[in-house]
């Protein structure tokens, strides 16, 4: 006599809960994403096969423009709020003058000591702006700091 079998039931699974926390990810990663704000104007930085990262956090940025202004920011909106005013705050860097600079690196590394200093400049920026900023550092008591470049690779 041959078994019968019995029909397995259907199974149904609510995917309910998984749209549900598909959006609530989306969600999540968008309102938690830091955008990086819009830079006061365009550099083109100088060629180099270096490939060190310049950190994320703790850093204090030195801009040269291309027109030999000098630009001073730091990465934390309360840093930038004690050194330039809560009207600032926002804004990434500000235009300061060569003989504000040692002054404004002291306060903000009196402020935060883990901050490093990092030198923007422009590929067609003249050297005697640099060699200055790079003397206001010493000035200041720092010798040590980081040039960004831009990522040359060999093919």
């Amino acid at each position: 006599m041959p078994k019968v079998k019995k029909k397995r039931p259907e199974v149904n699974m609510d995917m309910m809960p998984f749209v549900n926390l598909s959006f609530l990810l989306l969600t999540f990663f968008m309102l938690s994403t830091k955008f990086k704000a819009p830079e006061d104007f365009q550099l083109n930085l100088p060629p180099s096969h270096a490939k060190v990262k310049i950190p994320e956090s703790d850093v204090m940025i030195i801009t040269l423009s291309p027109d030999g202004k000098i630009y001073f920011g730091v990465d934390s909106q309360q840093l930038r709020a004690q050194l330039f005013g809560e009207t600032n705050k926002l804004k990434t860097s500000m235009p300061v003058t060569l003989e504000e600079l040692p002054s404004l690196v002291q306060q903000a590394k009196s402020a935060n000591p883990k901050l490093r200093a990092v030198i923007k400049g422009d590929r067609d920026a003249a050297y005697g702006p640099a060699e200055d900023v790079m003397n206001a550092l010493q000035k200041a008591n720092i010798a040590r700091f980081e040039l960004v470049t831009e990522l040359v690779t060999d093919r």
